[in-house]
């Protein structure tokens, strides 16, 4: 009842004041409420004085509740003419940011200047996305404002120091109060007197410069904040990034041997995002890296993620062998309404909403049910996907990567495939042609001219194995150095497991399996049975054309003058060293 009452005492008020706009601001919530045992609720209160004339009304709500609530009351809904209200345009919203800029720079203490309020417009209506302008652009000068307003509220030096010698004179005040010398303590008190007093003085002075300005917000105060609220770098090329920017294809050389061709594309796409050159409705790049098993494809998508973000963790993989058939591709942008899981969004469109600047690795992309490409048009083209909840998640900012061994099979069966010198380009091109022909057949004509590039990878070679193997080795060495132990690996038997782990068909995997089966696999068996016990240091030599011969030194068994093995702590090689294998 007083609910009922205090809503009629409202609507009187408005009807004998006669000259008022009742503004109700979301207008669904008046549906219902109140209704409880049989009470009218608000909006049956309001429908008489609406059908008289009685009241002038304007009520604001969204579509989705518009649909939910109002339009389920019939009677509610005839009584208000529906206006649809567009989001302003991005010259409108810059406008309104002038409109709004004096009471944001009283309220800071800051100036605006107009490229600020230009450039705020057009950095949220590009990189904020899931809401409107003039919202999110008054956000972002209103955050803006405050961090310039905030860096320059240091407390000024003197202040500080001022402080401090309060501080301490209240200290020794203390101490002569304990001892009875008063006459101490009263000068003390006179001293810290004078002191608060010329603290006072200058927090007034301090006071009274912030009240005049607290600085400017400019267009790189404005990108900052973006930057900060997306997670996507928008702040102004630093010397030292744009240097390394540049260097990007020797960054990437470090882990990934040879493959020239997909580390200068994959370069070339971070570059053009980074200094605001790239298309701004499509991602960064999208490519295809195809060629033999094991050569590092999938290597070069975590070492750009490695670079971009420092840690190869910030790769976001997915493996497509896991969306084979057609009920799973739904999980990649959530379960449909009235299906099980629709309330938690879909694997890959979450992880882009939450990390919206990502390299997107889609591993094996061939094993996908056909449904899957027909989804990512849309991310190629488009730069966006829509989510099971109608949401659209930005992938204007991420390089996406799809790997695939289509046609290996027919690398593996071909015949006459020589690997020397001077048949490497030529295999190389035949290679290319041969896979080439086996995309076009596989994926259709629309998906393929929406990549940037479909790339080719080039079988490893001898020489390349001759980097991999140390690479390798150095892991072996790490874990070994936590047991206590050196290795030293002579140079015949680097060789040893090159020849037992080379075969071009299959990259580098198979030198990994051979380090397992002729270094690790023996050495775990010595070790347990105790043969290196005292020993320090481990020396691996060749023994025959099928074995590995080890040898444990100690201190006692180096003749004297003898140095150190060259295989000391210090001279482990580390990851900076040596080049990584490819596709391990």
């Amino acid at each position: 009842g007083q609910f009922e009452e205090r809503i009629k005492a409202v609507i009187t008020e408005v009807k004998r004041a006669k000259n008022v706009v009742l503004f109700i601001d979301e207008l669904h919530t008046l549906v219902g409420a109140g209704g409880a045992e049989g009470a009218i609720d608000a909006s049956n209160v309001l429908k008489p004085a609406l059908s008289r004339g009685e009241v002038q009304c304007i009520g604001a709500t969204t579509f989705d509740e518009y649909r939910k609530y109002v339009e389920k009351d019939a009677a509610l809904e005839r009584r208000f003419q529906t206006i649809i209200v567009e989001a302003p345009s991005k010259e409108e919203t810059f406008e309104i940011l002038k409109g709004l800029r004096d009471r944001y720079e009283a309220h800071h203490r800051v100036t605006f200047s107009n490229d600020a309020l230009f450039q705020a417009v057009e950095l949220s209506s590009r990189y904020i996305t899931g809401r409107c302008l003039p919202d999110k652009a008054i956000d972002v000068i209103d955050e803006a404002g405050a961090c310039v307003r905030l860096k320059n509220m240091t407390t000024p030096p003197d202040l500080a120091e001022i402080e401090r010698k309060i501080e301490k004179l209240q200290i020794e005040k203390d101490e002569a109060v304990k001892s009875a010398d008063y006459e101490r303590a009263a000068s003390l008190r006179d001293e810290s007197q004078k002191l608060l007093d010329e603290k006072a003085e200058s927090q007034r002075k301090w006071y009274e410069q912030n009240k005049e300005s607290a600085g400017v917000v400019d267009n790189e105060i404005i990108a900052e904040v973006v930057s900060k609220m997306t997670g996507v770098p928008l702040t102004r090329l630093e010397k030292h990034e744009a240097e390394r920017l540049i260097e990007l294809e020797g960054e990437l050389h470090r882990k990934v041997v040879s493959q020239e061709e997909a580390v200068t594309a994959v370069s070339k796409a971070v570059r053009r995002s980074r200094s605001g050159l790239k298309d701004p409705n499509r991602p960064m790049g999208s490519f295809i890296f195809i060629g033999p098993s094991g050569v590092g494809k999938t290597l070069l998508a975590r070492a750009l993620a490695e670079f971009m973000f420092g840690d190869e963790d910030a790769l976001i993989q997915i493996d497509m062998s896991e969306y084979m058939e057609k009920h799973n591709v739904s999980r990649l942008v959530g379960a449909p309404p009235g299906y099980v899981g629709y309330e938690e969004g879909g694997q890959l469109t979450e992880r882009i909403r939450r990390r919206p600047y990502a390299v997107l690795l889609l591993d094996e992309i061939e094993k996908a049910h056909s449904d899957v490409y027909n989804m990512l048009l849309q991310i190629m083209e488009e730069g966006r996907l829509t989510d099971s909840f109608g949401r659209h998640v930005d992938f204007k900012n991420v390089i996406l990567i799809m790997t695939s061994n289509i046609g290996a099979d027919l690398i593996k069966n071909q015949a006459g495939f020589g690997f020397g010198k001077k048949t490497a380009e030529a295999n190389y091109e035949k290679m290319k042609e041969m896979l080439g022909k086996e995309v076009e057949r596989h994926f259709r004509p629309e998906f393929l001219n929406r990549l940037d590039d479909v790339i080719v990878f080039h079988s490893l070679t001898r020489e390349n194995l001759t980097i991999i193997v140390d690479y390798e080795l150095n892991k072996v060495f790490k874990r070994l150095t936590k047991q206590g132990y050196k290795l030293e690996v002579a140079d015949a038997a680097k060789e040893f497991l090159i020849d037992k782990g080379y075969n071009p068909e299959f990259g580098a995997r198979p030198l990994r399996r051979a380090i397992e089966r002729y270094i690790e696999d023996p050495l775990s068996e010595n070790i347990l049975r105790g043969k290196f016990k005292g020993k320090d240091v481990i020396k691996i030599a060749v023994q025959d054309e099928d074995n590995l011969r080890f040898e444990g030194l100690g201190n006692d068994d180096k003749p004297a003058g003898e140095p150190a093995p060259a295989a000391a702590a210090d001279d482990i090689k580390t990851n900076e060293d040596v080049a990584p294998s490819q596709g391990v």
